[in-house]
């Protein structure tokens, strides 16, 4: 009798035999002739492929002055396959004065394939990095009796000055996410954290040159492989020249010492930033060799955040320095006239609604109403414009004609400066405020962004920008830090000229309010017999004190810088803004300062605003 159960279980080992050996075949398929993995296991048994490093480009200021240049460094590599069973640790550990601990640890985490995305027993793997001249010396005496164990030569970053470090940046060692997005890097490389090193970090880093090395059966190196047909040498970086003026940065951050904000400084006729200043700081020097991660840990758990960059993150209310813009948008718009006077009998008064006012003369036309920063006169000039219902229909129509004015002027949206973490700021439109007030909402509601409060945020960097495009009398370059790459064009992002809605003849008036302002106004602190200032000045409402704040130009006929101050709880415009200003434009038109301003220098440099206390 036939066991048709016997004969089912043959057909079935037999199929599962059958499918273990055609995925052991497939397997095998993969491994040698679509995959490359096996041939690099096999090839590196062989040759080493040494990694020389390009030397990174060097930074200089706009006068040609060096900020940032190259150290040689060494690193210490393994090749565990090599080393495996033939070191004698205890031997290693002293002669680079380690801990048999911290060695166990670190080939360790070499290992893991977690930490270490990269690892392959065959390839050179970082064991440590940026070593001394001493301990490289000593370690290279040895090195014969230490299997496995290689030198690798790159260099390290050197900053000349203590100044610029948000401008400037740091480098450090690439993450797990910087190796995986971009297959340049290998663990252990370094790559461009913040400020330019970052955002040029492309043109800086070169490109690296490879030798490959003939080893015996027992891995010593015997030689180049092929002569070096194959190698190809590194190219090094691209060296770049910014647009900052070193002696203006440092002046700027001598005068913001023990205050929190901001100073911008704009060249208007090419956009070039030619300082920038973020308050509280620190020297780009401690972001270097083995200190940088204690130090960056230290800075970065700092209560008053010196590693913000407040010139491009920091969003503030602006202020007075705004009326500049609503005057623009009101006198193009004829909503205004630049003969329209309007009354302020110490502030707005409306429905019973009340926006105060210091005293001043009564009434004015636009002129005198930014010389004195009469609160009212653009609190009217909103309410006109938002309620003009024979010109644009509605409120909403109203609000986002006001809102594309204000985009036009480079507010709302990123600049594009050539630095990371720049922020937008705010602008309502319509569409916020429906969402905010259900629908139900006129010019009253929203009477305070006239005078550069309510949801109005700028940077300081926006504020600057909008005195440089006053400057031009109606377009703005879109700033950025670098002046020059070596070898290449600037992007035409930088060179290109960004009209704003407004008249040049609001253009004029605005100009004349703000000259005004500085003779008679405002900002009589800064006026000089030597050259014309136009300024701003502007107080901003906070919930604790107000935030100093001033934006101007000088001379005012052919502009070479423009400038925006900002002092968190520093009072009065006149009281921090306007002096800091001033004494930054010296600086820059005459190429120093005088005894007496050198003297004023020196008492802001000593004042300290008393934060967290509510007594100052």
């Amino acid at each position: 009798m036939v066991d048709y159960n016997l004969e089912k279980r043959r057909f079935i080992i037999g199929g599962i035999a059958m499918g273990i050996v055609i995925i052991y075949i497939v397997r095998l398929f993969t491994l040698q002739l679509l995959s490359d993995d096996y041939k690099k296991n096999a090839d590196s048994n062989a040759f080493l492929k040494k990694v020389d490093f390009p030397s990174r480009g060097v930074i200089y200021d706009r006068s040609g002055k060096l900020l940032v240049y190259n150290q040689p460094s060494y690193d210490i590599m393994v090749v565990m396959n090599e080393e495996s069973g033939r070191l004698d640790t205890t031997e290693f550990c002293n002669a680079i004065g380690i801990t048999k601990e911290f060695f166990i640890k670190r080939m360790k985490d070499i290992k893991d394939r977690s930490k270490n995305p990269g690892y392959s027993r065959f390839t050179q793997q970082l064991f440590m990095s940026q070593i001394s001249d001493k301990e490289f010396s000593v370690f290279r005496e040895r090195m014969f009796r230490f299997p496995g164990f290689y030198i690798q030569k790159r260099s390290v970053r050197l900053y000349q000055y203590p100044y610029a470090a948000h401008v400037l940046g740091d480098v450090a060692e690439a993450s797990p996410s910087d190796i995986e997005s971009d297959d340049y890097y290998q663990p252990g490389d370094y790559i461009g954290k913040l400020g330019v090193e970052r955002s040029y970090e492309k043109q800086l880093r070169g490109e690296k040159g490879v030798q490959i090395l003939l080893r015996d059966a027992h891995g010593r190196i015997q030689g180049s492989y092929q002569h070096g047909k194959l190698d190809h040498k590194p190219v090094a970086g691209k060296d770049l020249t910014l647009s900052i003026d070193l002696q203006l940065q440092a002046l700027g951050e001598r005068l913001m010492e023990g205050k929190i904000g901001s100073i911008v400084a704009l060249e208007p006729s090419t956009g070039e930033v030619l300082c920038m200043v973020s308050s509280p700081t620190y020297d780009p020097r401690l972001m270097v060799g083995k200190q940088r991660g204690k130090n960056n840990l230290a800075l970065s758990r700092n209560v008053w955040k010196p590693l913000l960059n407040r010139s491009i993150m920091g969003q503030y209310p602006p202020g007075s320095t705004f009326k500049t813009s609503q005057a623009l948008t009101y006198l193009t718009e004829g909503i205004l006239t630049p003969t329209t006077m309007l009354s302020c009998h110490h502030g707005f008064y409306y429905k019973g609604l009340h926006v105060g006012c210091h005293a001043h003369s009564s009434p004015l036309a636009v002129t005198e109403a930014l010389s004195t920063s009469c609160n009212a006169y653009f609190c009217w000039g909103l309410y006109y414009m938002i309620g003009n219902k024979g010109k644009y229909g509605n409120v909403d129509n109203a609000m986002n004609t006001w809102r594309d004015y204000m985009v036009s002027m480079g507010f709302g949206y990123k600049l594009g400066i050539d630095l990371p973490g720049e922020k937008r700021g705010l602008i309502p439109n319509a569409t916020f405020y429906d969402k905010a007030y259900k629908g139900s909402w006129n010019g009253l509601t929203v009477i305070s962004i006239s005078i550069g409060q309510g949801e109005v945020n700028l940077t300081p960097l926006q504020i600057a920008n909008l005195g440089a495009t006053i400057a031009n009398r109606g377009y703005y370059y879109v700033p950025h830090v670098v002046k020059k790459v070596k070898g290449e064009p600037l992007d035409t992002l930088y060179t290109r000229k960004h009209y704003t809605k407004a008249s040049r003849r609001s253009y004029d008036w605005v100009v004349a309010g703000m000259r005004s302002s500085v003779i008679k106004g405002t900002c009589r602190s800064a006026n000089r017999a030597d050259y014309a200032v136009c300024g701003k000045t502007g107080t901003a409402e906070n919930r604790g004190h107000d935030h100093s704040v001033f934006m101007g130009f000088a001379p005012m006929d052919s502009p070479k810088i423009a400038i925006a101050v900002y002092v968190e709880n520093g009072g009065f415009g006149a009281d921090y803004g306007v002096p800091i200003g001033s004494l930054m434009m010296e600086q820059y038109i005459k190429g120093g300062l005088s005894a007496n301003s050198e003297r004023m220098a020196a008492d802001f440099q000593r004042r300290r605003i008393a934060y967290g206390s509510g007594d100052r």
